[in-house]
This record gives structure tokens, C-alpha cells and sequence, in this order.
């Protein structure tokens, strides 16, 4: 019963706070989704039986929708339990639109998906994504900001703004718990580190292989310019890196034996005022050709200190980044994030906010359905996305919905006599560059 309120509390304040207008239709729109009926076009929801509507009120609801986006943020931090630590995945990726010629914004974007030609860059919208990782290994990262990144901005500064974000909502329990966030390569640089240093959270992000870091200056000679770099630490020298500030050998019943060290005050060369701590894992060890080493970089959070986390933790806390991938795949198949061909980019984010809703009711469902696997699957104690899905139309009578039944409106005056019709505007691609500094 305890977990039934708390879906019960999450869907009445979405509908009361969340959806400031046409919340009915849009709240319904989400229970099509959640019935998990497969579709092949964006209307067939206005088919379904939890969409009381006629079918053309769908669009209308993206159309004239509105949602307060901060509300709805603040209320999916507020799902977040206690107890802690706390880890958080940040990735980014694309909603193709190679064919809409009248949609503004859009760029090209890399995809790591199959494509013509083994190019993997599409024609979209980019999105970024700060997740909650409820647990290792599992299909489960619950959406707490997903934002698209504009011509005018890359995905390190739209998710530094996230990660910002996440702080304010979580300034008090960051105190008393531990929250880190994890990302890969792309935000491993001085734009995402030094960003964000001082803030209450701490930050765990892999490192290409190539890098070349710098230690501390040392104490001023007392003749010229101060140094701002200290020692060369390159990752491909070993004769560079010196003795480590913390070595641990262990046994890892997946990844055999593993040699963990970490190098305190390093910082890139582009930013000596943000140091952070560098990790080294190396993993089957007892094999003749090891795999390839994991390089990460670790900012502990304002109030403490690198060495007041286990080595051996925070190697383990990176594997919480991957089940963001799986999530995505799971909005783009089976709550049809992508699916959609609106005209607007304002469309795709509302859009996009009720399959985060969507998301986070199967999550706070999940120990309210029964497993109902197909013949070929084997029975889930730990239910995934999809098999809560699958189940989940089986509570629609126990949980009901707070939206009102729709009114008649009567026939529709259709276009407007005199108004003349004009063919939508076309937009040109946005292509990104990346510009040099000036030398000098």
C-alpha cells in the first residue's frame, strides 16, 4: 500500500503542479504510453483506451500543453531515497530528423548507431540526459533533466548547467550524503572539471588514454614569473607518473585481478586552478595480454578530500554509467521518444518531459506489477523497464486517473475566412566548429 501512495502522490502532483495547461489531454497521453500497445505513428495514441480524447487532440496537446519544468524537475529529485551514496549518469545523444526540413535547430549529431556508409552522424536534435542510477548492472536510470542542446551551445556546457541544476535541488541531503556524478571521455576536460569545482557534488569521468597532465607548481624560487605547472604526468610515459598516493590490489570475480593507484593534485594545462586526482585501473592482470587500462579523473566535492573515498569504490562507481545507455534505448523503443515528426522544437521537449514522466511512474511501479514474461523468457525477480511495462496496464483500475473526461466543444469554424496560407519556413543544418585560439 505504501508503494501504491507513493505512485498515487507522484501522479496527482504531476497533474496538479507539473501540467499548467491542456494537462488533461496530456496526462492521458502518458497513460497511452503506459499501456504499452504498439504503435507505429504518433496519433495511434489518440486510439488507445486511456486517451478519452479524440485523436487530433493528441497534437493539440503538444501544441497548446504547457508544463512548469522546474516543478517537475524538483519532484523527481524529491523520488531520490536518504540513504545514499547517490550516483548519477550524464550522457548525451540524438533525436534524428533527417527528413524535416521546416524543424529549426537542427545539427548534426553523432550517433553510435548503425548507418549508411559506417558514418555514424545523423541530422537531429541533441540531447543531454542527467539520470539517477538506482543500481549497477540493471536497466534502470530514472531522467532528471533531459535537455536539447541548442546551435549555440555544446553538450559539456548544457550539462554542466544540469549538474548545476541537480546541486541547488539537493544542496541539504549533499551535505549528509554523499552524490556523485559519472560521465565518459567527452566531458573528461577543463570545461566540465573546472565548471564545476566547489560544487557539493563530486564528479568521476573517464580520460582519454593520450592525455598529458601537470602536477603542482612547488614553492616559487624567488626569481622570475611564478610557475604555473609542476611535472609532466603523460599517460602513455610511465617513467613520468612517479610514485602513486594510493595503491590497492584486488580480485574482482568479473574483471580477475585488478591494480588500482591514484595521483592526487594533477590538473590539464589549460586550467592549473582546478586540480583533481587521477586513477589507473588495470584488470586481468592475470592474463599474458591484459585488456586496455581505464584512465579516470576524480574532483571530490567542496567539503572533502580525494582520500576520504575507498580507491576501490569509486573504481567500481563508474560501472553506474552504463545503464543510461540501455534507458535510452528503452525511450527510443518502447515509449517512442523519437517517434514523433512535430514542427517545432518546443514540441520535442514537452514531448520529451511526459516520457520522462512516463519513465518514472514504471519505476515507482515496478513492485506493483506481476511478471508476465513470454514463453521464451525466463521469470524476472528484479523486473527491467520492459517487463513493468508490459504489466502495467493492469493498473489503471487500482490507481485511476485525475484527469477530467473531455466536453464537447461543438464543430470546429475550421481556417479562417482571408487568412492566406503560407508554406512553412526552411531551416539550413546547423554545422558546429570548433574554433582554434589565437595564437599570441
Amino acid at each position: 500500500m505504501a508503494q501504491l501512495d507513493d505512485l498515487l502522490k507522484f501522479r496527482q502532483s504531476v497533474f496538479e503542479h507539473g501540467l499548467t495547461k491542456a494537462g488533461d489531454a496530456q496526462f492521458e497521453l502518458i497513460d497511452a504510453l503506459l499501456l504499452g500497445q504498439s504503435i507505429r505513428s504518433f496519433p495511434e495514441l489518440g486510439l488507445l483506451p486511456p486517451f478519452r480524447r479524440q485523436w487530433h487532440s493528441s497534437y493539440a496537446a503538444i501544441e497548446r500543453g504547457e508544463q512548469d519544468q522546474e516543478r517537475l524537475e524538483q519532484l523527481f529529485a524529491r523520488q531520490i531515497p536518504s540513504e545514499g551514496p547517490h550516483l548519477f549518469a550524464l550522457d548525451g545523444t540524438a533525436w534524428p530528423h533527417p527528413a524535416a526540413h521546416t524543424l529549426a535547430d537542427r545539427q548534426y549529431v553523432f550517433s553510435p548507431t548503425a548507418s549508411i556508409g559506417n558514418k555514424s552522424v545523423v541530422v537531429g536534435h541533441p540531447y543531454s540526459l542527467l539520470t539517477w542510477v538506482p543500481q549497477s548492472g540493471s536497466s534502470w536510470a530514472l531522467p532528471l533533466s533531459v535537455r536539447r542542446v541548442s546551435g549555440q551551445q555544446t553538450e559539456v556546457e548544457v550539462g554542466v548547467e544540469q549538474v548545476k541544476q541537480l546541486c541547488r535541488h539537493r544542496r541539504t541531503e549533499m551535505e549528509q550524503e554523499l552524490h556523485i556524478v559519472i560521465a565518459d571521455a567527452k566531458y573528461g576536460n577543463h570545461h566540465f572539471l573546472g565548471a564545476l569545482k566547489g560544487e557539493p557534488c563530486g564528479l568521476l569521468v573517464r580520460l582519454r588514454s593520450n592525455r598529458v597532465l601537470y602536477g603542482p607548481p612547488g614553492a616559487y624560487s624567488g626569481r622570475g614569473r611564478p610557475r604555473v605547472h609542476g611535472d609532466r604526468f603523460a599517460f602513455k610515459e610511465p617513467d613520468t607518473w612517479g610514485e602513486p598516493d594510493a595503491l590497492v590490489e584486488l580480485e574482482h570475480p568479473r574483471w580477475g585481478r585488478v591494480r588500482l593507484r591514484r595521483w592526487d593534485d594533477k590538473h590539464a594545462r589549460q586550467d592549473s586552478t582546478t586540480p583533481f586526482s587521477v586513477i589507473l585501473a588495470e584488470a586481468h592482470l592475470e592474463r599474458e595480454k591484459p585488456g586496455p587500462s581505464l584512465w579516470l579523473a576524480y574532483l571530490p566535492p567542496a567539503h572533502q578530500k580525494a582520500s576520504d573515498q575507498r580507491l576501490e569504490d569509486l573504481w567500481q562507481w563508474y560501472g553506474y554509467r552504463w545503464p543510461v545507455e540501455p534507458s535510452i534505448r528503452f525511450r527510443k523503443q518502447y515509449l517512442y521518444w523519437t517517434l514523433p515528426r512535430f514542427q517545432n522544437p518546443d514540441h520535442c521537449d514537452r514531448w520529451t518531459m511526459l516520457v520522462n514522466i512516463a519513465q518514472w511512474q514504471l519505476f515507482l511501479g515496478r513492485r506493483l506489477v506481476r511478471d508476465n514474461p513470454l514463453p521464451w523468457q525466463p521469470p524476472q525477480e528484479d523486473l527491467t523497464p520492459e517487463r513493468v511495462l508490459r504489466g502495467f496496464g493492469g493498473l489503471f483500475s487500482a490507481i485511476g486517473t485525475p484527469a477530467a473526461p473531455p466536453r464537447k466543444r461543438g464543430k470546429s469554424p475550421g481556417w479562417p475566412s482571408g487568412r492566406p496560407r503560407t508554406r512553412p519556413k526552411r531551416h539550413k543544418v546547423v554545422k558546429k566548429s570548433r574554433k582554434k585560439p589565437r595564437k599570441g
